[in-house]
C-alpha cells in the first residue's frame, strides 16, 4: 500500500474512532474504487455493508454545513466525511403538503425562518440518538444559539407531544411555546382554529 493510502485509511480510521453517530453506520465502495463511510445507507447498487455503533458523541463544537432544509424541522448537512438527515429534536413545526396535500397553514413561514436561521451558517450539534426514518435527532446550534428553540420562540413550531430521547430536557422549550401562544406569535395568531401539526398529520395522511 502506497503511502498516501495509508494515510487516507489512517483518517478514515480515526474519523470512525472519534466522529461516530449513534445507530447504524455504512461503508461502501463506489465504482470508482473509494471507499466511503456515512450513517445513511447508500443507493441499493452500492452494495453497503452495515455495522452497529454505540451511543457515541460527535466532538462538541464540531462544524457542520446544511445542504437542504426540506421544512421547519428538518435539514440536511454534511461535515466530518458524513453526509445526513437531522430532525430537530423536541420542536413539530406545520407540515408541508406532500402528495397532492395542502400545506398546514404557516408551514411555508417555518421552513423560511429556518432558512434564514441557517443560511450560510456553520452550525455544531447536540445529539439525541435516532428517531423515526432513520433521522439524526438533535439540537442545532450557530455559536450558542439554540435555532431548535428559536423556532418555538418565533411561534412557528410547537414542543414536540410525542416521545421525546430520556435526556432531552424540554422546559425551556415549554416555557418558550407559553409566551409565544401569549403574544399569540407566528401560528399562535390563528387561535382557537389552530392544528398542532400531529393532529393535522392524522386528518391528512400521507398514505
Amino acid at each position: 500500500m502506497s503511502p498516501i493510502l495509508k494515510t487516507i485509511s489512517m483518517i478514515l480510521l480515526i474519523l470512525i474512532a472519534v466522529i461516530t453517530i449513534s445507530g447504524f453506520m455504512y461503508t461502501w465502495t463506489d465504482t470508482d474504487g473509494i471507499k466511503h463511510y456515512s450513517n445513511i445507507a447508500p443507493p441499493a447498487e452500492g452494495d453497503a455493508k452495515a455495522f452497529a455503533e454505540e451511543v457515541v458523541k460527535l466532538p462538541k463544537g464540531h462544524q457542520f454545513r446544511v445542504v437542504k432544509i426540506f421544512d421547519g424541522d428538518t435539514v440536511l448537512v454534511e461535515g466530518a466525511g458524513l453526509r445526513f438527515t437531522i430532525r430537530l429534536v423536541g420542536i413539530d413545526a406545520p407540515e408541508l403538503g406532500k402528495k397532492g396535500k395542502k400545506d398546514q397553514p404557516y408551514s411555508q413561514e417555518a421552513k423560511q425562518k429556518l432558512i434564514q436561521l441557517l443560511d450560510k451558517k456553520s452550525i455544531s450539534l447536540v445529539q439525541y440518538g435516532i428517531g423515526g426514518y432513520n433521522r439524526i435527532l438533535a439540537e442545532i446550534f450557530v455559536n450558542e444559539t439554540n435555532m431548535n428553540l428559536e423556532m418555538v420562540q418565533a411561534g412557528l413550531a410547537e414542543v414536540y407531544r410525542g416521545k421525546c430521547p430520556e435526556k432531552f430536557d424540554a422546559n425551556g422549550y415549554f416555557k418558550a411555546e407559553k409566551l409565544a401562544k401569549e403574544t399569540r406569535k407566528g401560528m399562535w395568531v390563528q387561535g382557537s382554529v389552530y392544528k398542532s401539526p400531529g393532529l393535522w398529520r392524522r386528518e391528512l395522511p400521507l398514505k
